[in-house]
């Protein structure tokens, strides 16, 4: 058994980072990486749980019926037009069901919605899960996703370079879904990797903001619990918090045309020093570089935790 922890602490999975991706024939929604997602697998969860009650208890009404009032059981079907306390049932029950379902969906809208206030956060002294009084404390950082015919261009509004503009930069898909493509798999899953991905640190209160410069996409990123569409003309916006570093990855959810499949989102989750790093080489314009030192870092956090798993493995 030590053996085989062992040895699966060194095979190359152990040394991915982190990655939010879909699942051949997975059935679940993605790990939860922000405090949104969490509320919606609880939701999910939940309405699994009505879903199954009804479902359970209107199977076992139709096979009642078929049993108790078939034709051989009551060869003579009593005639009546209505029955009062019936009627009422089915009347309140529904309704109560109904309402127990959207005061909860309203509430995780409600949440996801309104952008919260970081001064009263900041100040705020009360265990709450929903809130972080010390990202608070750092503020925002904001960033707009604009949707291009086929990629992405991100850009730091509160960011600016030495000629006065926020620093921006196009994210574009590594493969295309065509055989002839390229499907090196250690650059990133097929059709989910980009050349340049979005870097966000990890803890820290994110606004994001989504436009177009064509026809209609969606910012959306499973394990953030996100989905905002991107309308041209027209700024939309949300936030999120994501409480893991790691890579996480997403696709624009709106039929904006014939590569609609190809606009992945890679987004990068990395350590508030890490990030720092990284944008202010953007900032000086060496975006190669700004990229290469996101990878070297990613890569030495995952051999310090290989090689801390392995010494664990070793240890029992």
């Amino acid at each position: 058994m030590r053996f085989l922890v062992a040895l699966l602490s060194i095979l190359p999975l152990s040394a991915v980072a982190h990655a939010a991706v879909p699942e051949q024939g997975g059935i679940n929604l993605q790990d939860a990486a922000t405090r949104i997602m969490e509320r919606l697998h609880w939701f999910h969860n939940y309405l699994v749980a009505i879903i199954t009650i009804i479902t359970l208890f209107v199977l076992a009404l139709i096979v009642w019926v078929c049993i108790k009032y078939n034709k051989r059981a009551n060869p003579v079907a009593r005639k009546f037009s209505h029955n009062t306390p019936i009627e009422i049932i089915w009347t309140v029950v529904p309704v109560l069901i109904l309402v127990a379902i959207a005061g909860p969906s309203f509430s995780n809208l409600f949440y996801q919605e309104n952008q919260p206030d970081l001064e009263a956060i900041a100040a705020a002294d009360e265990d709450n899960p929903n809130i972080y009084p010390e990202a608070a404390e750092q503020g925002w950082i904001t960033v707009k996703a604009q949707g291009n015919q086929w990629n992405w261009t991100y850009s730091f509004p509160d960011v600016l370079d030495d000629g006065g503009y926020p620093v921006e930069f196009v994210s574009n898909p590594l493969q295309r879904g065509l055989s002839s493509d390229n499907l090196d798999a250690a650059r990133g899953p097929r059709n989910l990797a980009v050349d340049y991905p979005l870097v966000l640190p990890v803890n820290r209160y994110v606004r994001y903001q989504t436009a177009a410069s064509d026809v209609i996409h969606s910012f959306t990123v499973p394990a953030f619990g996100i989905k905002t569409d991107a309308v041209p003309g027209r700024l939309n916006e949300g936030w999120f918090l994501i409480e893991r570093e790691g890579t996480y990855y997403g696709q624009c959810s709106e039929l904006c045309g014939k590569d609609h499949a190809f606009m992945p989102i890679e987004v990068r989750v990395v350590d508030q020093a890490t990030y720092d790093t990284w944008i202010e080489t953007l900032r000086s314009g060496d975006f190669d570089g700004a990229f290469d030192s996101i990878d070297q870092a990613q890569l030495a956090n995952n051999s310090d935790r290989t090689s801390a798993d392995t010494r664990l493995a070793q240890a029992e």
